[in-house]
């Protein structure tokens, strides 16, 4: 059996593995539980076992990382994965591979857009067709990293207080602020050619052009306290938006292929993706849900796949599964706490558990009971979205659920959102959406005569980053019942964690919902509650 694995060297590392069979995939951070986290090791041996395979097993290793240079094996700890040959693979190159090889379409233009890549790049684009993925251009040569639109969303996303990687917290914040608040462009695009005004990264390039402008932009670290800083935000996203609007148009007039496959950090911006998928000059569009570089692992094996057989390897997703699945005997394991199951001993709040004959049914009448549900069923999602796989659950209809979620479980920042999951059959009904969203990477706007019913999944300004559900998938079921009990066949889904890395274990989530105020949890087909409550 062909068997090749992938690595990711940078932050967001992880491993994939890519056989005959399938793939299996997974981030360090969801095992070692430690967000952003870079490393390697332990994900290699998740994909091994979840195979089962040993290192003797594999044909060839890629590896990516973030720098100037590509990496070298030798330098970064892979040695001892000898005798396995081990190559390295362009950081943009990558991201390309998983943007086409999971997407749908035969022949497209590929556009990456992140904060920095291999010799600099922040924006490469690129023609995809079955005979392999050819790359025609990028950003100009010898222009700072900081000039790029990613780079330059990092930074301002730092300079508002969050690490570089949160830049989500700034496009919910975005949608509270003033546009127009500072009167020129923030970028410049001639074509496929991108230049920005910043010329340093981080918070010191948004310092130096408020020095140079006399642009007020709010103090460091403001997280959207200053209104300064929510107006910086808002400005930063309608500038990202319009650059990436202006970049699509430029690149698929000129691969002359109108089908879009997008990845990188950016892609991750819903709001901008939904203006994007809308441009007249784009027949399709398609994002990958590990687009950032949780995906990098993933995008070197497919390229590491391609090199050994010839074969592009082309797997358009159904869904964002890559985990493996656990067992009934190792759910109950966590259950009786058995040490073997990874369950931290320190976590000792009393629940009792059983097993359900619908696990979906139970599900969904304690959402609309108003009930706090976490929801582990199949393999974890790759990407940061939870989407169905590990996730918590709650009533979309008012903001009560969304409230006490809020404050009970996930601490987040009042301005950000919650989304909606809502079968695909029924999403055009409650949204302006005429594709499928299965990866929740599209914000459109909902219906404004059903608005008010779903006020716990919309953000400030009408819109939702909505996922659309097939009656095939683990979320279906909760939601078709959820329908028959309230009329509205969507549900809140979000990740299944609070300031830790989404959940990835039976233990995980057990020890989550035992540290949170989650009222009942789902594991495959067991019911897990807390028996002080009613």
């Amino acid at each position: 059996m062909t068997a090749v694995v992938g690595i990711n060297l940078g932050h967001d590392g992880g491993a994939a593995l890519v056989t005959s069979d399938g793939v299996v995939a997974i981030g360090e951070e969801r095992l070692n539980r430690a967000r952003y986290s870079p490393g390697w090791e332990s994900a290699l041996l998740y994909c091994l076992r979840a195979a089962g395979l040993t290192l003797d097993g594999i044909d060839l290793v890629a590896v990516s990382g973030l720098g100037h240079t590509l990496p070298d094996p030798e330098r970064v700890g892979l040695h001892h994965l000898a005798p396995v040959p081990v190559l390295a693979v362009d950081h943009h190159l990558a991201h390309a591979y998983t943007a086409y090889c999971l997407g749908p379409a035969e022949e497209a233009t590929v556009l990456v857009v992140d904060g920095a890549a291999n010799g600099g790049d922040t924006e490469t684009y690129y023609a995809a067709t079955p005979d392999g993925i050819h790359r025609l251009g990028g950003n100009p040569p010898h222009r700072p990293r900081a000039a790029g639109i990613g780079a330059t969303y990092e930074a301002f996303t730092n300079w508002l207080g969050w690490h570089e990687q949160e830049a989500g917290k700034t496009m919910a914040l975005a949608a509270y602020g003033d546009p127009h608040a500072y009167p020129e462009p923030l970028f410049e695009v001639a074509g496929s050619a991108v230049r920005g005004r910043l010329t340093a990264t981080h918070g010191r390039g948004v310092a130096e052009l408020s020095l140079a402008t006399g642009w007020d932009f709010g103090p460091f670290g403001s997280r959207g306290g200053d209104p300064r800083g929510i107006d910086a935000a808002a400005y930063l996203q309608a500038q990202t938006e319009a650059a990436l609007c202006s970049l699509v148009l430029g690149v698929v007039a000129e691969t002359g292929l109108p089908d879009l496959c997008f990845a990188g950090g950016v892609a991750l911006n819903c709001v901008a993706a939904d203006r994007v998928r809308r441009l007249p000059g784009v027949a399709s569009y398609f994002a990958p849900p590990p687009a950032s570089d949780r995906g990098q692992a993933l995008g070197c094996a497919l390229w590491a796949w391609h090199r050994l057989t010839g074969e592009l390897p082309r797997r358009p997703l159904a869904a964002d599964s890559f985990g493996r699945s656990y067992r009934d005997a190792e759910i109950e394991a966590a259950l009786r706490r058995d040490p073997r199951s990874g369950l931290v001993e320190r976590r000792h709040a009393p629940f009792v558990w059983r097993r359900e004959s619908s696990i979906a049914v139970t599900a969904a009448q304690l959402v609309a009971d108003g009930r706090l549900v976490g929801w582990l069923q199949g393999g974890s999602e790759l990407g940061p979205r939870a989407l169905g796989r590990r996730s918590i659950l709650a009533d979309p209809r008012g903001r009560a659920a969304a409230d006490a979620l809020n404050t009970r479980v996930k601490h987040r920042e009042p301005f950000r959102p919650f989304a909606p999951a809502v079968l695909a059959d029924h999403a055009a009904d409650w949204f302006d959406l005429d594709v499928p969203s299965p990866f929740m990477l599209l914000a459109p706007p909902a219906l404004p005569y059903l608005s008010a019913g779903i006020s716990g999944v919309l953000h400030i300004d009408g819109t939702a980053r909505v996922q659309t559900v097939e009656h095939d998938q683990p979320l279906a079921a909760v939601l078709a019942e959820f329908q028959r009990l309230t009329g509205v066949p969507l549900v809140l889904n979000t990740s299944f964690n609070d300031r830790e890395p989404i959940v990835e274990t039976p233990a995980h989530a057990l020890a989550t919902f035992q540290d949170t105020d989650l009222d009942a949890l789902c594991l495959g087909p067991y019911l897990v509650e807390k028996p002080h409550l009613p």
